[in-house]
């Protein structure tokens, strides 16, 4: 296991939930691979903790459908299945159109500036072909979104959504043929805000989102046949 995994020690926070937190990231951002056993001792000299919350973190992670627990193997990082894609992406393109209707009746023209400038980066990201700053820069971009809607609770589930699709987005942003239709998307969608045509950008943000489906499901399918 040749990782190098850090624990953010938070004052605030109980050991067992940083442990969590930080296996939970690993997870998510694709640095410990699906597929991949999680072995205890091992996890717990990287971390610099005992195994207890370890173990702890590794049975929180299995309620979430991140780990799987083979019989006589032990814990592994849960392959990505079209299902929890699916379940994702459900809740998330309704919650995307929610937020978006929002956004278009409450957003500031600080915000609109805001928005033109983050899809600005995200251009460049997508020009200068560097994975994790496009993810970064497309975070961003939704992120002005969210924010102009002012509903705290909206944004706060949101943003738990964007967590649990760090693993699918950097599959997709791996697939060079479609990062220039993700700039159309996005200019789209900018276009669509800055008129105020609540139906346009609830089509653009929907498209945005299948279009992210499809090609994932794709890539997915196209591994298990490897």
């Amino acid at each position: 296991m040749n990782h190098d995994l850090k624990v953010n020690m938070n004052e605030y926070l109980p050991l067992r939930d940083v442990v969590f937190n930080t296996l939970r990231q690993a997870i998510l951002k694709g640095e410990l691979k699906p597929g991949e056993r999680l072995m205890e001792i091992q996890l717990a000299d990287l971390l610099g903790v005992s195994r207890t919350p370890i173990r702890e973190a590794i049975r929180k992670l299995e309620l979430e459908g991140l780990v799987l627990m083979i019989p006589r193997k032990g814990a592994e990082v849960a392959k990505i299945s079209e299902k929890s894609l699916r379940d994702v992406l459900e809740v998330r393109r309704s919650l995307e159109e929610l937020a978006i209707e929002l956004a278009c009746q409450r957003i500031t023209e600080e915000q609109i500036k805001a928005l033109e400038e983050a899809q600005a980066n995200f251009e460049e990201a997508v020009n200068n072909g560097d994975t994790m700053a496009m993810a970064e820069t497309d975070e961003a971009y939704h992120d002005v979104i969210y924010q102009a809607t002012g509903n705290d609770r909206l944004v706060q589930i949101l943003n738990n959504l964007r967590e649990q699709m760090y693993r699918y987005r950097l599959e997709y942003l791996k697939d060079t043929s479609k990062r220039q239709i993700l700039i159309i998307e996005h200019d789209h969608i900018v276009k669509a805000v800055r008129a105020c045509s609540i139906q346009e950008a609830r089509t653009a943000i929907r498209e945005h989102i299948d279009n992210q489906e499809v090609t994932i499901l794709q890539n997915i399918k196209a591994q298990e046949s490897d």
